[in-house]
């Protein structure tokens, strides 16, 4: 399997872990070794391995939660490090994320994960024309 894939699966299975509100698999999405930082949408940042897993636990324990799937994931990928920029699609619209990745153990694992509104779906899709490389 390429990098590229292996990141890809690791962003979708951060994805898979919120939409299921799989707490297990959420904890084994973030690093361990490395910091790391959340950024949910309006709230002010998370620093630190026990702050951003309390926040998923309570994110993810309430029954209110929101339906979410990504979408247009694009990764960019230098060494050990790589982000993905995707859209969060949820009832309601939709968000623009980025979701930092190092490899950590063997596997890649989520360092930093920011989430906020961004333009409309059709407006972003006409943006980059190299292939969709992040600079």
């Amino acid at each position: 399997m390429s990098d590229e894939q292996a990141i890809l699966d690791a962003n979708q299975a951060f994805y898979t872990a919120f939409a299921t509100r799989d707490m297990t698999m959420m904890e084994q999405v973030w690093a361990c070794d490395a910091p790391i930082c959340c950024i949910h949408p309006g709230w002010a940042p998370l620093l630190g391995r026990r702050a951003v897993i309390e926040s998923w636990a309570a994110i993810l324990s309430d029954p209110g939660a929101l339906d979410i799937a990504c979408g247009d994931a694009q990764v960019s990928q230098h060494g050990q490090s790589a982000v993905v920029v995707c859209r969060e699609m949820l009832p309601q619209g939709q968000l623009l994320a980025s979701n930092l990745f190092v490899h950590e153990n063997g596997a890649w694992r989520l360092v930093h994960h920011h989430a906020g509104p961004g333009p409309q779906l059709a407006a972003a899709s006409a943006a980059p024309t190299d292939g969709g490389a992040l600079h």
